[in-house]
């Protein structure tokens, strides 16, 4: 019988931190993943998606700049040569989370796992006829994309006329048009990239607005900036069918035919926990996500899940956070997650980045708040670097419990200037107090410091 103290079954961002996390507290950890470690972010998620968009973002300043005075010919892109830089980044960045689990003595074993309950008060996990057995568990699964039931979609999948996010990033050549189902933030980003490098792209969302429970101004600005380049949206429109070359769809005024080169099936994820045995120990699912307290815990005690197998927040910093929590708690160190203080972002372009709750979802919960507006305008670093930019920062404030419970804005930087804002959230300081904040000039983040004396 080959014993740890700790097997973790998924090697993407909650796994892997959670195996390093765990090993350098002195525990003995085994770690399964059956694909490629660094999951679905590192290999067909986050990191390559960003090594794309970064390279339309060059192309699109490239041939953009004429008000900045920078005028350039002949400028091509080279959709081929940005995929194989793709493939060279995601190596890279694979490779450092194997040599990290190596310098930390963590067991990795390349094979699905399965849990098949407990043998000799042990949970036994069983990866090519080898059974491997730990007084814990951490499921770190994480998700797969949807395919819904709609008639041909199996069919377009199987000719490769329908994509996923994994199959997209390793096309070769750009097609012409490309229609995308769904317009969340997977579908919005690569929606970015193709619309930036002169495809035609048109977004079919069934709901009124895209990207899910962003700020409705903020998603206003991302459609208007995007109608400019050439996206089109269909709005509360319905996928009925998907046919070679072409996809039906039905809105407000009727049924309509979209012909396009390729479609981007986009329309959302799913916990990852079917085929791992957790039946044989008996963990609760709820729709097929892994219930978990604030501890990361789960009803079968020393059983953890972190990252998108529990369906919380579907993000690679909120699975880090996650594993920390479980691991101290194995460890034996009080920690729990709180939700409302994780960032989220939209790596369009312009970017998209929030935390905490909205007014309208606060005055909702019967919550006394005031909400202040502030364009990106008043910070000298953005008005010098963009153009006549529509971005701005909102932040809303519980005037009852005098502290910052959302913030949400649009435009450059937007991602790196969150951090800042959950910080706010988490630390629930007074606006007295925010505003003996110092920030740097010139930054776009000054923004924020504008938005706090406005309360």
């Amino acid at each position: 019988m080959e014993l740890f103290d700790l097997i973790v079954i998924g090697g993407g961002p909650g796994g892997y931190l959670a195996a390093e996390r765990a090993a350098q507290g002195g525990l003995k950890v085994c770690l399964f993943e059956k694909r490629a470690l660094g999951g679905v972010c590192l290999n067909e998620g986050c990191i390559p998606t960003k090594t794309l968009l970064n390279s339309a973002k060059l192309y699109r300043h490239a041939t953009e700049s004429k008000n900045f005075g920078v005028t350039a010919e002949n400028v091509k892109f080279d959709h081929a040569q940005v995929i194989k830089r793709k493939a060279k980044v995601v190596k890279i960045l694979v490779s450092g989370v194997g040599m990290t689990m190596e310098s930390n003595k963590v067991t990795v074993v390349k094979a699905p796992a399965e849990i098949q309950g407990k043998e000799e008060g042990k949970f036994k996990v069983v990866a090519e006829g080898k059974a491997y057995h730990a007084d814990r568990l951490i499921i770190a699964t994480g998700s797969e994309a949807v395919v819904p039931p709609i008639p041909g979609v199996k069919e377009g999948v199987e000719s490769g006329f329908i994509t996923t996010n994994r199959e997209i990033l390793d096309m070769t050549e750009l097609p012409k048009t490309l229609a995308v189902i769904g317009g969340g933030v997977i579908g919005l980003e690569m929606a970015c990239y193709f619309a930036s490098v002169g495809v035609k792209v048109t977004v079919i969302e069934m709901m009124k607005k895209i990207a899910g429970p962003t700020d409705n101004d903020i998603c206003k600005v991302l459609m208007a900036e995007y109608a400019k380049r050439g996206m089109e949206f269909k709005l509360e429109a319905k996928v009925l069918e998907v046919k070679p070359g072409i996809v039906v769809y039905e809105d407000k005024d009727g049924k309509h035919e979209l012909a396009t080169d390729k479609v981007l099936l986009s329309v959302g994820r799913r916990a990852s926990t079917r085929g791992i045995g957790l039946e044989s120990i008996g963990v609760e699912l709820n729709r097929g996500a892994i219930v978990t307290d604030d501890k990361l815990m789960t009803n079968v005690p020393n059983v953890y899940a972190v990252g998108d197998c529990n369906g919380k927040i579907m993000l690679a910093h909120t699975a880090y956070r996650e594993a920390e929590v479980a691991v101290n708690n194995i460890l034996g160190k009080k920690d729990v997650i709180r939700y409302e203080c994780i960032p989220s972002v939209i790596y369009t372009d312009p970017e998209v980045a929030s935390v905490g709750d909205t007014k309208e979802a606060c005055l909702a919960k019967g919550m006394n708040v005031k909400e202040v507006n502030v364009p990106m305008m008043y910070a000298g670093r953005y008005v010098a670097e963009v153009d006549a930019g529509k971005g701005f920062c909102k932040v809303v404030y519980d005037l009852d419990k005098k502290r910052v419970v959302g913030v949400h804005m649009v435009g450059s930087y937007a991602s790196e200037m969150i951090l800042s804002a959950a910080m706010m959230v988490d630390t629930e300081l007074p606006a007295d107090r925010l505003k003996k904040f110092v920030f740097p000039h010139p930054t776009v983040c000054e923004v924020i410091r504008e938005a706090i004396f406005k309360l």
